[in-house]
C-alpha cells in the first residue's frame, strides 16, 4: 500500500452559506425538527470549511441562499458538473424542488453552456460520483434508477448503479467518497449498500479502503479530496490511520451543527469539474 504523500490538484468548489439554515422538517433520519439549530455556530463552522479549501489553494464560488430554501447550504445536491457539462437535479421532496431552478440560474450566470433540465429525480452530487472510469450513481432513497441511463447519455461516461438499503445512508455521498478521481480510488461503507453492489464495489475497486460502522455513523464518508488532502468530519477518527497509511493527507472538520440536516463536508461541497 502507497505510504508517500500525495499530490493535490486545484479545485474548484460552488458552496452556500447557511444564512437561513434551519429544521423545521424531516426529510432523513439525521432532520430532528425538535433539536434547535445554532446558526451562528453553524455560519462559523460553514466558514471554517470554506476557509480551509481556500487556504488548500482552491477556488471557491459562492451561491446566494434563498430565506424559504434552509437546505440550499448543502450544494452538492443541486447538479453534477463533469467537463464543463451541467447536469441539473430533480428534487425528491417538494421542500427542496426550488433549490434546482437557483442552481440552473447559477449556471447560465457564470457562462456554463452545456446544460440539462434532468427528467428524472436525482440529487446531483448527492448520488453521482465520478472517478476517471465510472459515474458511480445511487439509487433506492432519493435519485430515480431512470436519472442512471440519463445521466450516461448526457455525460458519455458509464454509470454504475449502487442501491442503498440504510436510510441513515441516504445519499451514495453519505456512504462513499472518491478520494483520488484519477486512479479510481474510493473509500466506502459496505453495509449502506446491498449484497449486490457490494460485490460490484469489491470487484471494480478490489483496493478501496473499507470504512467502519462507528466512522459511517460519524458521516465520516461525507468527505471532499482533492487527491491528497481528505477532509473530513472530525468525530471520524478511525479512518485517519488508514488514509495517511495511503499517502493521504487527513483534515478533520467540526460541522456538527450542519450534521443536524444529515450532511457534512461533501454535503456543502459542489465540485466544478472544468
Amino acid at each position: 500500500m502507497r505510504s508517500s504523500p500525495r499530490e493535490a490538484s486545484p479545485r474548484r468548489y460552488l458552496m452556500c452559506p447557511p444564512a437561513h439554515f434551519r429544521v423545521t422538517y424531516s426529510i432523513n433520519p439525521w432532520m430532528d425538527p425538535a433539536k434547535p439549530v445554532d446558526l451562528r455556530l453553524a455560519l462559523a463552522q460553514w466558514e471554517d470549511l470554506r476557509d480551509r479549501y481556500l487556504a488548500l489553494g482552491h477556488t471557491v464560488d459562492l451561491l446566494d441562499p434563498q430565506p424559504d430554501l434552509p437546505d440550499m447550504v448543502f450544494a452538492a445536491n443541486g447538479a453534477t458538473v463533469v467537463d464543463g457539462r451541467v447536469l441539473g437535479a430533480r428534487f425528491a421532496h417538494p421542500e427542496r424542488t426550488a433549490e434546482a431552478a437557483a442552481h440552473l440560474e447559477w449556471f447560465r450566470a457564470h457562462g456554463f453552456t452545456e446544460i440539462h433540465e434532468p427528467e428524472h429525480v436525482n440529487e446531483g452530487e448527492g448520488d453521482f460520483a465520478v472517478t476517471s472510469s465510472y459515474l458511480l450513481a445511487g439509487r433506492g432513497f432519493r435519485s430515480s434508477p431512470l436519472s442512471h441511463d440519463e445521466a450516461q447519455e448526457f455525460f458519455g461516461r458509464p454509470v454504475i448503479g449502487l442501491d442503498l438499503v440504510d436510510p441513515r445512508y441516504y445519499h451514495l455521498d453519505t456512504a462513499l467518497c472518491v478520494l483520488d478521481d484519477a486512479a479510481d480510488e474510493i473509500m466506502y461503507y459496505p453495509g449502506a449498500f446491498s449484497p449486490g453492489s457490494r460485490a460490484v464495489l469489491a470487484r471494480l475497486f478490489p483496493d478501496a479502503l473499507i470504512a467502519g460502522e462507528r466512522d459511517a455513523a460519524a458521516l465520516g464518508l461525507n468527505a471532499v479530496s482533492d487527491g491528497r488532502h481528505v477532509l473530513l468530519p472530525q468525530a471520524a477518527t478511525g479512518l485517519f490511520g488508514p488514509l495517511r497509511d495511503r499517502g493521504f493527507d487527513p483534515v478533520p472538520m467540526d460541522l456538527g451543527e450542519l450534521l443536524k440536516g444529515g450532511g457534512s463536508v461533501k454535503c456543502c461541497t459542489q465540485e466544478l469539474r472544468m
